[in-house]
């Protein structure tokens, strides 16, 4: 059968009509890649020669799987393409060009860690505050800049964007910019953002080049159009100039990069550039149920800016969509879990199959926590599991300081981290000055006065570090939470990640947010946690030593099934048969940094779209009534994306409101309008939670069977069993057909 007959009608005219502009709007799971694999082999086909055409990904493994895909139809031609990623295709050419701009043809390319290097040797040369011009910032700004086809000469001239940086105290942003160019250019390097700027620079400053590769590539293809930025969109223009054979495929619903520079106006305002555009809409969906193509259609029906396109689907009607209400993120966590494990079982769903898409990273300990207590195999895609970042095992290893100064490893960690000036040098003194005494390092420290192994300005950030973590041990009644948070502060790890407003220092940030409200809730949690032996105190050493046998559980072999935790950003262009969409509340989701402008709520509203249309046959969104900030329990309402959903396919679980008469989850809440449903959302969140300000806890020697009682979180309920002795002794308690088990050594209840 001839590859052809494989595409639907207008499948099919998207890969033949290849000459001219066109635009292929690409709905979710309606064989975009087959259509753009099918379009270069059929032009091929048809006499095009390879190197006249450039086809553009975003990753290298898109790439090469459309490269060998384009081989098995047509053969070794095919490897005559020229294909890649952006960055690849323009470090190619720059190889032979380089010379023009000043450069040798072996270049560098610096990755970030590089880049941030320079950076920091920068801010250091011209004499600037670290802590103001962090490497992350300065990077982030620099690249920003970059992909805007700023250069610092262009920069020097706009009284704007000198003027952001004067507001957020940068002044000199503009010197530091000019030197790192300066250097890199000095070092032979250029840096990823270079890639796309010198290239730039090279078709604009030689009209030689610009015409030689307008020739050569006389049909241009890019994939992913809605994430380009305006220097890729600026070259891609320039390049199809002559021929105007430029094909984009793209679905402006899936565009969620803002953050990275990418401009939906690109894929917006194509078909404005070129009037004569042919335009494509695959809009079958192969991948999901109708119910969760009408999710998606609905949500994404209230973007105001968007390409008229409505997806659909033959694939069968399917489950209703699951709404879970979950009392806690915590509780939500567990929930999640449980029903995952409920699917899995009922439906012979492999974990491989499922995924838990969350907005934030810092979202992931939950559900990791819950995962290995269930001895489920999860791994986090993209990313790092929660106990294994960075910032949360620096705060870690200072809290294992507190409970234990004689572990040499937590030490070695944090002792100049944040820098206080105490280097390798004289961390090695110390180390041989304790080995050749056959004492511990920590009390070689704590003598230091005596033994002069260090002295001057070393030996006094050495004296203050030790204070520091003294004054945290001498305090006996200071609890868990009170202690990490107290070192949290006085290290300098809050102020250090406070301080980046870079998208990878904020996220560590709400990491070490998540660490210290999660320390909270096991100070506070009287609840029995199932398959985990009951705490017996809650000091910081108890809570270390529940975080090591947590971690501690090999549950992420690769070489299993395993359940996937990613952010929503980092799911696009998967698919899983099942998806647990979690922390569906506003300010969480969508974000509270999206709430200042239309564009940013809209582009949250496509990232929720995107999430949805991940799914095959089954989808559960969740939401908590309340979540730990700052180390208190706040209320939490309901995001305003959940009044998009269509009643009519929604299906609500969970934590049940309180009083019977307002429950949300009730069946008559499906014939609400829209603003209704959300409105009654909203009531039981706020109406599940207990007012802290006057909730004072009756003695646990009170407590009998049968008692009606009020807890802080869970609300009212009815004590059905106590069973244990002493300080063992466990409340069963019903929260209106949600039973809970209580420590009551801990307990927060109170009779009503």
């Amino acid at each position: 059968m001839h590859y052809l007959d494989e595409l639907n009608d207008i499948q099919r005219q998207a890969v033949t009509e290849f000459e001219g502009p066109v635009m292929i709007n690409a709905g979710p799971g309606s064989g975009k890649t087959r259509v753009l694999t099918y379009r270069i082999a059929f032009m091929m086909e048809q006499g095009v020669q390879p190197y006249n055409i450039l086809a553009l990904t975003f990753t290298n493994k898109a790439s090469k799987e459309m490269q060998e895909r384009i081989e098995k139809l047509i053969g070794s031609e095919a490897r005559n393409l020229f294909m890649g990623t952006f960055h690849s295709v323009f470090a190619r050419i720059l190889r032979t060009k380089a010379s023009m701009l000043g450069y040798t043809n072996n270049f560098s390319i610096y990755d970030s860690d590089d880049t941030k290097s320079v950076i920091k040797a920068t801010v250091k040369e011209l004499g600037l505050n670290e802590d103001l011009y962090k490497a992350n910032y300065v990077y982030s700004r620099i690249s920003n800049l970059k992909n805007n086809l700023i250069n610092y000469r262009v920069y020097a001239t706009s009284e704007d964007l000198i003027a952001e940086d004067v507001e957020a105290n940068r002044p000199r942003m503009g010197d530091v910019f000019k030197n790192y160019t300066e250097k890199c250019f000095k070092n032979n390097a250029m840096d990823f953002d270079d890639l796309q700027l010198k290239f730039y620079e090279l078709i604009v400053r030689f009209p030689e080049v610009l015409y030689e590769f307008q020739h050569k590539f006389q049909f241009i293809m890019v994939d992913e159009f809605q994430d380009t930025n305006f220097a890729q969109y600026s070259i891609i223009k320039k390049l199809g100039d002559v021929y105007q054979n430029i094909c984009v495929v793209g679905d402006d619903s899936q565009s969620i990069y803002a953050f990275r520079g990418a401009s939906i106006d690109n894929i917006l305002s194509f078909q404005k550039d070129y009037s004569d555009t042919k335009i494509f809409k695959l809009e079958q969906n192969y991948r999901s149920t109708q119910n969760i193509v009408d999710a998606a259609n609905k949500i994404i029906k209230h973007n105001k800016h968007q390409l008229d396109k409505t997806i659909w689907t033959e694939n069968k009607q399917g489950e209703k969509i699951n709404v879970l209400k979950t009392f806690s993120d915590n509780d939500e966590g567990k929930q999640i879990v449980d029903n995952i494990f409920q699917l899995c079982m009922t439906k012979q769903i492999s974990y491989a199959e499922v995924a838990i898409l969350y907005r934030t990273n810092s979202q992931s300990r939950a559900f990791e926590e819950s995962l290995r207590r269930k001895n489920i195999p999860y791994i986090i895609y993209g990313g790092i599991s929660f106990y294994q970042r960075k910032e949360v095992k620096d705060l870690i290893a200072y809290l294992k300081l507190i409970v234990n100064p004689y572990d040499d490893e937590a030490l070695k960690r944090v002792i100049n981290y944040p820098l206080r000036g105490i280097g390798d040098t004289s961390f090695q003194k110390l180390v041989l000055h304790a080995t050749g005494q056959g004492i511990k390092i920590w009390d070689v420290i704590e003598t230091l006065n005596e033994n002069k192994v260090i002295t001057g300005r070393t030996a006094e950030s050495i004296e203050k570090f030790y204070t520091m973590i003294k004054a945290q041990q001498v305090i006996p009644d200071k609890n868990a939470y009170e202690a990490a948070t107290e070192i949290a502060k006085q290290s300098g790890l809050m102020g250090e990640l406070y301080a980046d407003k870079s998208t990878e220092g904020l996220s560590k940030y709400e990491n070490l947010q998540s660490l210290l409200n999660s320390i909270k809730e096991f100070v506070e949690n009287d609840e029995v946690i199932e398959n985990v032996e009951m705490q017996t105190d809650k000091t910081l050493g108890s809570f270390l030593q529940s975080v090591t046998l947590l971690t501690d559980r090999d549950t992420q072999k690769e070489d299993q099934p395993s359940v996937k935790l990613m952010t929503i950003h980092a799911s696009k262009g998967l698919e899983f048969k099942a998806v647990f969409l979690v922390g569906l509340e506003e300010n969480l989701f969508p974000s509270q940094r999206s709430m200042y402008t239309e564009e940013d709520l809209e582009e949250e509203r496509r990232l929720f779209y995107v999430a949805v249309t991940r799914a095959e046959s089954d989808l559960m969104v969740s939401f908590a009534a309340s979540r730990y900030k700052f180390g208190q329990i706040n209320p939490c309402e309901p995001s305003r994306f959940l009044k998009e959903l269509p009643a009519e396919i929604i299906e609500f679980k969970g934590a049940p409101n309180p009083d019977p008469s307002e429950n949300p989850f009730a069946r008559k809440t499906l014939h609400y309008q829209p603003n209704a449903l959300l409105s009654n959302l909203k009531q039981a969140s706020i109406a599940s939670q207990v007012d802290t300000s006057n909730f004072v806890a009756d003695s646990p020697d009170k407590l009998a069977a049968d008692m009606n009682v009020q807890h802080i979180q869970f609300g009212h309920g009815k004590i059905t069993e106590i069973t244990g002795e002493g300080d063992k002794k466990i409340a069963t308690i019903d929260f209106n057909n949600n039973v809970k088990k209580i420590m009551l050594k801990y307990a927060k209840l109170k009779i009503v």
